[in-house]
């Protein structure tokens, strides 16, 4: 866990009024303040848990250039004092996010952002599972006391128009069922591009399904302000 540094500032002592008496009571303050327990003067950061996918895991990129850190940079530099701890792994499913939440807590988070569903739609899982999943997901934070951003994604018709729509309508439906804040589309930076005819190769990997490091700092700038305003109405 990273810690910020602490800086113990003493008050200056009174002059003497007389130049040549020694400073035994200057001294013997100074001691007692090294002797005594030293208490922090600001709380710990901020710790924000990503439970997703590949996409959260920030798969094909350098280590500095997925989503989480360039979330938390976007995050500090708008004034949060916030660690976001990378809990997304390559492949997972909203059964995968499920099965490691025990895990995923043992962190202690603060609040989490849940950005799972993309491997359940490239599977073509059936959305009412992904959906069961989801509500167990939420419904554990909750118990918990962890604030949750639900993230969701748009679906493309290659399932048909009920699995499209089964899909789209599980990320808000269970967002508000929780309580959740919901973040309808993480992609949609991308999606938007695809959707007015424009080349995604400047946004993309060469396998068409993760983000480049121009694709993750577009989400990201997106992204962010939620994510801000959401951490602002976050008591701590």
């Amino acid at each position: 866990m990273t810690i910020l540094p602490l800086n113990v500032h003493f008050l200056p002592s009174k002059p003497w009024r007389r130049a040549n008496k020694p400073g035994w009571r200057g001294i013997f303050l100074a001691l007692g303040l090294l002797a005594a327990p030293v208490v922090a003067s600001a709380q710990e950061p901020f710790r924000l848990v990503a439970l997703g996918d590949s996409l959260t895991q920030g798969y094909g990129l350098p280590a500095d250039q997925g989503l989480v850190p360039r979330l938390q940079d976007w995050l500090r530099k708008a004034g949060h004092d916030v660690i976001v701890i990378n809990a997304g792994v390559s492949g997972d499913t909203t059964a995968g996010g499920l099965s490691r939440l025990d895990w995923t807590l043992a962190d202690e988070p603060d609040a989490m952002i849940v950005a799972l569903g993309g491997n359940d739609l490239l599977r073509g899982i059936d959305p009412a599972t992904s959906r069961a999943n989801l509500d167990a997901i939420l419904t554990r934070l909750k118990a918990e006391g962890v604030p949750a951003m639900l993230v969701g994604l748009s679906a493309p018709g290659n399932f048909g128009p009920e699995f499209q729509r089964d899909f789209a309508a599980m990320f808000p439906e269970v967002a508000q069922q929780h309580g959740a804040v919901l973040y309808p589309d993480l992609l949609a930076p991308i999606t938007e591009q695809y959707k007015a005819g424009e080349s995604l190769e400047d946004l993309m990997q060469d396998d068409g399904l993760h983000p480049d490091a121009a694709g993750v700092q577009a989400i990201v700038e997106a992204l962010g302000p939620a994510v801000d305003a959401w951490l602002d109405g976050i008591d701590r």
